[in-house]
């Protein structure tokens, strides 16, 4: 069944127009009145819907039943990803809704290959709102991880609470780590896990200097360099099977 994101509060029995990008989807589909669609709005829950109305530009549906389906994972991961180049950065976006992020964090470091002007940033973040709706609505998420507008390395960190153990775990992807994947917590942690990756090209001594100040342990995969698109994740597929995050 089609799944869309409406931005607005949803009751049983209401009669709604669907925003303009649900009304061109629907029409992409071919779907006509009486076709059954679900409709969630990122509060948690999704609801039945049946269309009623389809005109060449506008779609109407009537909300049916809630359903308080939920599909977020037993943690919490923000992912502070350096941003990547070209079609990565969305491709790292999707994958890391589908596997669970709460929240994504895209960082300017000194090793990144874009630059975005305050424009093209505010641009680029409208746009990575819209990947992340899009992948909820094909995973079945009904809540939407948050995405921040892009920052720079060290004023996001410095921006961090101090670091204690009992309000979050930190971990820095690193191939001079010696810390080992194997060495993390059998169980998920109840605390806020931030995990830090660099851009194509790594972040720099300095800033993975920075980040250990702040309470970043830096962490390895194996002997193998993985690509910025990869890293991540991995990580998130590994702490899913883990920490029972599928």
């Amino acid at each position: 069944m089609p799944r869309f994101f409406v931005d607005s509060s949803l009751e049983p029995g209401d009669v709604v127009a669907l925003p303009d990008e649900v009304a061109r989807h629907v029409q992409v589909l071919r779907l006509a009145a009486g076709d059954s669609l679900t409709l969630f709005n990122g509060r948690g829950g999704q609801y039945e819907a049946d269309l009623v109305e389809i005109g060449r530009r506008s779609a109407v549906a009537r909300i049916g039943a809630f359903e308080p389906l939920d599909a977020e994972p037993p943690y919490r991961i923000t992912l502070a990803q350096g941003i990547a180049g070209g079609d990565k950065m969305d491709w790292l976006i999707e994958k890391a809704v589908e596997l669970g992020v709460a929240r994504i964090a895209p960082l300017t470091t000194a090793r990144a290959v874009v630059r975005l002007s305050a424009e093209r940033a505010s641009r680029r973040h409208a746009h990575w709102e819209g990947v992340v709706r899009a992948a909820c609505e094909q995973c079945g998420r009904n809540r939407l991880p948050e995405v921040d507008p892009a920052q720079d390395f060290s004023k996001w960190l410095e921006a961090l609470p101090a670091p204690a153990d009992d309000t979050a775990l930190r971990l820095m992807l690193s191939p001079r780590a010696a810390t080992a994947f194997a060495s993390l917590p059998a169980a998920a942690p109840n605390v806020e896990v931030v995990l830090l990756i660099g851009p194509e090209g790594g972040l720099s001594p300095e800033e993975e200097d920075a980040a250990r100040e702040h309470g970043f342990a830096p962490l390895s995969l194996g002997p193998r360099v993985l690509r910025t698109e990869t890293a991540g994740m991995a990580v998130l597929a590994a702490l899913a099977a883990r920490w029972g995050g599928w």
